[in-house]
């Protein structure tokens, strides 16, 4: 399945969806690009994929931040509703069962950044330079950055990245646990490519229930958050999944998931 949009392309191969960002020559999430990628996030709802990469074709950039030029004529109340647009897409992105591995290179700045941060695993190569350089120009970042961020790096490492603006090198973003993965110039998507088809190996019920409980407990105390992962471990027993990942095991065979 291809789906060709002008500025975000979605591809699925069996069980893995490929969204290509390709707004020329870096990847500026203007508004058209905000709500292509939109859409291509409620496709990939209608779907049954198991693992998303997300990745761009641009040669010198993953994304290069918000479209700056709307920022003259913007109101407090145009800046709302901007950054609400944003936020409501990104969060869509960060909320779909299946996970999201983002592939970058190049530059990821802004809002380029936030988009990668909304996305579950960051594999990065040696060309990739991160940064949020809104305070630069007297605002903040407001896709999500200085919340994902400070949860990802801690709150010190995302205050000295956003009041600075300082940009960060794939190895130093590596060092900061920025992303999870540094791999040679070139190679990111292929990576990004090979994890997504492990995760897609394994059960998707499984795989859905561990990022939820992940993503919500990290909200909550220890000792909730311990509660959510034991009723996520009580929704899986029993499910047919389950019973075909166990059989598996002691068949000594590839488990086929069929996800109920």
């Amino acid at each position: 399945m291809t789906n060709q949009l002008d500025a975000v392309h979605l591809e699925i191969n069996d069980s893995i969806a490929v969204v290509t960002l390709d707004h020329q020559p870096l990847n500026v999430l203007n508004a058209t690009v905000l709500e292509q990628l939109d859409q291509a996030i409620d496709a990939l709802q209608e779907t049954e994929v198991r693992a998303v990469v997300l990745r761009s074709a641009s040669a010198k950039a993953f994304a290069a931040g918000a479209d700056i030029s709307q920022f003259p004529e913007l109101t407090k109340m145009g800046g709302i509703e901007l950054l609400e647009k944003g936020k409501r897409i990104f969060d869509k992105l960060t909320e779909g069962k299946a996970p999201v591995i983002c592939a970058v290179h190049g530059l990821a700045l802004g809002a380029g950044l936030e988009l990668a941060l909304a996305c579950d695993i960051r594999i990065a190569d040696h060309s990739a330079k991160f940064g949020l350089p809104e305070t630069g120009l007297g605002i903040l970042p407001g896709y999500g950055g200085t919340q994902r961020l400070s949860r990802l790096v801690g709150p010190g490492k995302a205050k000295e990245l956003v009041l600075s603006g300082v940009w960060l090198n794939g190895q130093e973003a590596y060092e900061a646990k920025l992303v999870e993965r540094l791999v040679p110039e070139g190679q990111a998507f292929e990576t990004a490519y090979a994890l997504a088809e492990q995760i897609a190996g394994k059960g998707p019920l499984a795989v859905a229930f561990a990022k939820e409980a992940i993503d919500e407990g990290l909200d909550l105390p220890l000792s909730e958050a311990q509660f959510l992962e034991t009723r996520m471990f009580a929704k899986l027993v029993g499910t047919e999944d389950m019973d075909e990942g166990v059989q598996a095991f002691i068949e000594k065979r590839k488990p086929n998931f069929t996800g109920k």
